[in-house]
């Protein structure tokens, strides 16, 4: 063989070992997700049981992907219909961000300026203002939540057992009665008569209903065919899911009847699903990344995803429609959603391109806890180095849920890239809860240690046919259950 050709090899061969060495790297950096997505499964099974929740549906999306859905319960106790990654929950306050979205395409659009003042596209906007050195109120000040109007209009609609919200006519009587709490720009004060008012300037702009402009602009070119401006009462107790009160102190909770959230639909009106949040989600993700224009233009996107206003306590901070907040040092974007009988959230990281969505049909809960813990625990799954084990070693088997009464729920033990999870249930922080065993001898392991020494031994008892039926820690044991 030539010297030249000689040469070549050499020079395929390091590229290949080099390719080899980068796969090998990325895995480690990347493992595979999979044992977070069935520690999630397990806790967020157990959760709902120990919260008493009705059903909960949960999505987490990894760009144009949902990586893993699952839902737990029952969208309706009486029926005994299944909750899934299918059911139609309300999303109530989600509501706003698609009201927001067909704001700036109006605004891409040239048919307003975030500057008007609302009376501009309203001429019925009568409401008192009683600062006289306010400035204005305007399309802006209604997107950050800082124009200094009521959180409200003028109706006990949050008020059970009837919520008889109002509807636009009802509104528009008593706009003129209600006073401004705060000269604008001055303090967040949250409004659903704010957004409210933002849905009728798009019915105005536009010059077609509001319910018409979000379907045509919005929901039909993202394809969210089970995303609506209002709750489909032909699906209810059934795909749509039947709401529930509070915890009540025996336990229970009320049934709650369907609503219509009528005028205030543009603030707290929608229904859909985690399929539907988690496309729409990645809608997000791809403009972001690809940029041009879909729906909205990036660079729009992008603007409506900045902090626009920040409180004077310097912990409130909101987008043009997005809350937007600081977690781990990361700027996080979404909105959530509470209405009676539903709890809905919509967490997303547009740099990482991960968004976590949970939805609820009971009250009395928050679903942030649920999203936080899925979240930390893929983050903790994610920066997992995989141990090797022997072959004789099947970690499977030890795998299940061990009685831990009176001390505590249940203790669920489950593979770990090499190691075994502990997690006692229930858990408010499943990532920080879990405890990591080595396997060291036989039936054998020890605790890791944060400082990743070893702990106190943990051993499994087998029975006569060779299956693990207890766990012994510190002398005492736990009986597998399941």
């Amino acid at each position: 063989m030539k010297k030249g050709s000689i040469a070549v090899c050499l020079a395929v061969c390091f590229l290949l070992c080099l390719s080899v060495i980068s796969t090998t790297a990325q895995r480690q950096e990347s493992p595979d997700p999979s044992a977070a997505f069935r520690v999630i499964d397990t806790w967020l099974e157990a959760q709902r049981d120990y919260d008493r929740l009705p059903g909960i549906s949960a999505a987490v999306v990894e760009d144009q992907k949902i990586i893993w859905s699952n839902g737990y319960g029952q969208a309706d106790i009486e029926t005994s219909v299944r909750a899934d990654t299918a059911t139609i929950y309300s999303i109530c306050s989600i509501s706003k961000l698609f009201t927001s979205v067909a704001i700036m395409q109006l605004r891409d659009t040239g048919k307003l300026n975030l500057n008007d003042k609302v009376a501009d596209h309203l001429p019925w906007f009568d409401l008192q203002q009683q600062w006289e050195d306010s400035g204005p109120i305007t399309i802006r000040a209604l997107l950050t939540h800082s124009s200094g109007l009521p959180r409200e209009s003028d109706y006990p609609y949050w008020t059970g057992p009837d919520f008889a919200f109002p509807s636009q006519a009802q509104i528009k009587a008593r706009l003129g009665g209600q006073k401004t709490l705060y000269p604008a720009s001055t303090y967040f004060q949250y409004s659903n008569l704010g957004l409210t008012l933002l849905g009728e300037i798009v019915a105005e702009v536009s010059g077609v209903p509001y319910t018409e402009y979000i379907e045509n602009n919005i929901l039909k070119p993202l394809r969210l065919s089970d995303t609506r401006t209002r709750m489909p009462e032909s699906l209810w107790r059934g795909r749509l899911a039947t709401g529930y009160g509070a915890l009540k102190r025996d336990g229970s909770r009320d049934m709650l009847s369907l609503f219509q959230a009528e005028g205030i639909s543009p603030a707290a009106g929608f229904s859909s699903t985690v399929e539907d949040l988690a496309r729409f989600a990645s809608w997000q993700f791809r403009l972001l990344e690809k940029g041009g224009t879909e729906i909205l233009r990036a660079s729009t996107l992008r603007e409506m995803q900045r902090v626009h206003w920040m409180d004077p306590d310097w912990d409130t901070a909101w987008g043009l429609g997005f809350s937007v907040y600081e977690v781990d040092g990361r700027t996080f974007v979404g909105h959530g959603g509470s209405c009676p009988g539903y709890r809905s959230t919509l967490r997303m990281d547009p740099k990482k391109k991960q968004a976590f969505i949970v939805m609820i049909n009971a009250q009395g809960v928050s679903p942030n806890k649920y999203a936080t813990g899925m979240r930390g625990l893929l983050k903790k799954a994610l920066s997992e180095k995989g141990e090797t084990t022997s072959e004789a070693v099947d970690l499977e088997a030890y795998a299940g849920t061990y009685n831990a009464q009176p001390w505590w729920g249940e203790t669920a033990v489950f593979p770990w890239y090499g190691k075994l999870a502990v997690l006692g249930l229930p858990s408010e922080n499943p990532a920080q809860g879990l405890t990591l065993l080595k396997h060291v001898e036989a039936d054998t392991f020890r605790r890791i240690r944060k400082d990743k020494t070893l702990g106190e031994e943990v051993l499994f008892e087998r029975d006569d046919s060779g299956v693990v039926v207890r766990m012994w820690q510190h002398s005492n044991y736990k009986n597998k259950i399941r």
